[in-house]
């Protein structure tokens, strides 16, 4: 009999970071891996925001910190929620966390009862479902294709909602697709949730600032449902600090309330060196986040031509984030060398043994027709990787 919970035993292993283990396993070996599976900016953080660090340990800023945050960066989130979102928060209503990750842990577990329904769009961010299975709740998956650019329709949301809804979870821009929530569908998914007073939003804006067609548009703008609206977001994917560990939730003060109560028994406040950070990264301006912006636009603008000559792909083009999410299933029952391919997570292991190249298949983001390429890596780096891609994916018949 196993010594472990059911709790463990039903949860599964984060799709990308098992995929990026098997790419650094792969080149310890030595061989020459590009990994396309991991969502990280390969920029570095930027200079000021590495030196306030520095002047936080040099201050010996170095002791425990308030639970939901120092003060002082809360409010920063507030000024920034105000002046680039135009929407209204008190600094009471604002929760720091050890990534997003942990802020969409706070506010599932603050929220969920054991068998209420999550509605979730697919494809999703992969963590997602696990952390509605960990709150004993019931995912819910409204489908979407590649057709339809990934996103759903305010009549799909009103198929899938019932008594028992509780929470609907989503991204814009999205992880894994980088699809991207105009004004006008998020007010057609808001009307509908205006019909439904006890069902709640959690809002995941942590690629806000990687949006390639127009300024970020938040569901959480539409008054008559902000009360209801959990908002995502930190500094990672922005501000290339994924290393740093830092998000924050704003929501209403009693799920606030409720966030800081169940982080304060799990990890209590995130690092102090990494909230001066923050703080520095909020307070200097949006030069670098606009510089990285322009080069994933130009990344995904050539891998979007280079998998498009790819016969068999199809492939939309991502108005946001930095992911590709291409149907792969003219692929499948085709074989190279002995091996037949059968779903998209088996395409994603042949593309790591025959061209070394990291993917992740889209099972685990809950579509299994499709498979992640992320481009968050060097130009010359990318443009091998599809030449890799292309070859490997041509020797299947």
């Amino acid at each position: 009999m196993s010594a472990l919970s059911t709790r463990i035993n039903n949860l599964s292993e984060s799709a990308t970071i098992k995929m990026a283990k098997m790419g650094r396993e792969l080149a310890a070996k030595g061989v020459d891996v590009i990994s396309l599976s991991f969502g990280e900016p390969d920029f570095h953080t930027p200079k000021h925001i590495k030196e306030a660090a520095k002047q936080a340990m040099d201050q010996n800023l170095t002791y425990y910190t308030p639970v939901a945050g120092y003060p002082d960066l809360r409010k920063a989130v507030v000024a920034k929620l105000k002046n680039e979102n135009n929407l209204d928060y008190d600094f009471s209503q604002i929760v720091v966390s050890t990534g997003a990750k942990q802020a969409i842990a706070n506010a599932v577990l603050c929220l969920v009862n054991p068998g209420e329904e999550v509605i979730i769009p697919t494809p999703y961010w992969v963590s997602y479902s696990e952390v509605v299975k960990l709150a004993e709740g019931k995912s819910v998956f409204i489908n979407t294709t590649v057709e339809q650019n990934f996103k759903i329709t305010p009549e799909q949301l009103e198929a899938a909602i019932t008594p028992k809804t509780k929470l609907f979870m989503f991204s814009s821009p999205c992880n894994p697709t980088g699809s991207v929530y105009s004004k006008d569908e998020l007010e057609g998914l808001a009307k509908v949730f205006a019909k439904h007073p006890d069902v709640y939003i959690l809002s995941d804006e942590i690629y806000e600032h990687i949006n390639f067609i127009d300024k970020h548009e938040s569901i959480a703008q539409f008054d008559y449902i902000k009360d209801r609206v959990v908002i995502i977001n930190g500094w990672s994917k922005a501000f290339a600090m994924t290393g740093w560990r830092i998000g924050y939730t704003a929501s209403n003060k009693e799920i606030a309330a409720a966030c800081d109560k169940m982080q304060g028994q799990i990890t209590s406040g995130t690092c102090s060196i990494t909230q001066r950070a923050g703080v520095a990264a909020y307070e200097g301006g949006l030069e670098t986040v606009l510089e990285m912006r322009a080069a994933f636009k130009k990344r995904r603008d050539i891998v979007y031509k280079l998998l498009s000559e790819i016969e068999g792909l199809n492939v939309n083009l991502p108005d946001g984030a930095f992911y590709f999410f291409p149907n792969v299933t003219s692929f499948f029952g085709k074989s190279y060398n002995g091996k037949t391919i059968k779903d998209a997570d088996e395409l994603s292991i042949y593309l790591l043994e025959e061209a070394h190249v990291a993917t992740v298949g889209g099972d685990s983001f809950g579509d299994a027709t499709s498979i992640r390429i992320s481009y968050a890596a060097a130009e010359d780096k990318l443009i091998e990787a599809v030449r890799r891609i292309k070859e490997a994916l041509g020797k299947l018949k």
